[in-house]
């Protein structure tokens, strides 16, 4: 494996024009397309563990960690039919025994004993604690019992430094993506990294990474999804209120924390159309490929087709909202060279 390349970008912004770019480039695996890898990010993911082991740590807080995220990991697994799942066959049968490996590297101790968290009455406790009820009477309590608990293993307790935890955390991820590889020089994992966690770029990868990071102009990602994606129900989830959506999309990109690091580079998606031999040049540099190596040329991303994705707002039936966008974001709009009438029922649809 030479290069990680990550198209990230804002939700809808376009960064599938990145993974469809870079797929027409030499010895560049992408079985997967626009599959979103999202083990790091997601809801007990690796930097949710992160974030719990290293800040404000203890026994409760690490016991509880490891767990969620070997729980969030089952998911990701073993769930054929969800969309950010099914890693059984999209990284492979031993992503479980890597990520196994990787928690045994975290934990320092495995003891007897619990607190209020495995005391947290569940189905099956609350059964068994329903039939114990009436022995408890019949033997005037008498009769000790066994504490019934969640979790049968004891205490996971992981207190790592910051240190210990990036190491391990980063032979993991280097672990299942040599497994990905399969010997490929170059692999693309879309939305492996999000642009609001790229500032641990550095804790977690190489120079073997390279981040590329796709915004776009707001009044088309709006209108894509409110006329278009929201009517197929695989809308993103934004306000489709245009005044909501004003607000959420500005600080969305406020929220997002100042990323240095020379493994990722920001474009616009429209200069991918618009300045297109410019801009592929640019990102040919970043992933240090030569011109040479852009074998596939516009079999995959073709600028003619997804200009047509472009200038939705310049439609009239728009014109309040659009009104509305241009005043509350004025500075994530892109400059257009010159203007277009393009419609959604002509809009390009691209396979998955």
């Amino acid at each position: 494996m030479n290069k990680i390349i990550i198209p990230t970008g804002y939700m809808g912004s376009g960064s599938s024009a990145i993974t469809d770019l870079v797929a027409e480039f030499k010895n560049c695996k992408n079985d997967f397309k626009t599959y979103e890898y999202v083990l790091l990010h997601c809801p007990n993911g690796v930097f949710d563990l992160e974030d719990k082991l290293l800040i404000g740590n203890n026994a409760i807080r690490s016991d509880e960690a490891i767990r969620s995220f070997e729980s969030q990991m089952k998911k990701l697994y073993n769930k054929k039919f969800w969309w950010v799942g099914n890693y059984k066959k999209i990284i492979g049968n031993d992503f479980m025994e890597i990520t196994n490996k990787y928690i045994n590297s975290l934990e320092d101790f495995n003891y007897p004993g619990y607190w209020y968290m495995h005391e947290e009455v569940n189905a099956k406790m609350l059964f068994k604690l329903l039939l114990r009820k009436p022995l408890k009477l019949l033997t005037l309590n008498k009769v000790r019992f066994k504490k019934i608990l969640k979790y049968k293993d004891g205490m996971r307790i992981c207190l790592p430094t910051p240190e210990e935890f990036y190491k391990n955390s980063k032979e993991y991820i280097y672990n299942i993506l040599n497994y990905i590889s399969d010997g490929e020089e170059n692999i693309i994992l879309d939305q492996f990294l999000l642009p609001f966690n790229l500032f641990r770029v550095d804790n977690y990868f190489d120079d073997k990474a390279r981040v590329i990071v796709v915004e776009r102009d707001p009044r088309d990602v709006f209108i894509i999804n409110k006329y278009i994606w929201q009517q197929k129900q695989i809308c993103v989830p934004m306000p489709l209120d245009v005044h909501e959506f004003c607000k959420y999309y500005d600080k969305m990109r406020k929220s997002e924390k100042k990323c240095t690091s020379n493994k990722v580079l920001r474009i616009k998606f429209e200069d991918l159309i618009y300045k297109y031999d410019e801009t592929v040049d640019k990102i040919t540099k970043h992933l240090g490929f030569s011109n040479e190596d852009h074998i596939n040329k516009k079999t995959r991303f073709n600028p003619d087709l997804s200009i047509k994705n472009t200038q939705l707002f310049n439609n009239p039936i728009y014109k309040e909202e659009v009104k509305i966008m241009e005043s509350e974001l004025s500075q994530y709009l892109y400059k257009f060279p010159y203007s277009l009438e393009n419609f959604v029922e002509n809009t390009v649809e691209f396979d998955d």
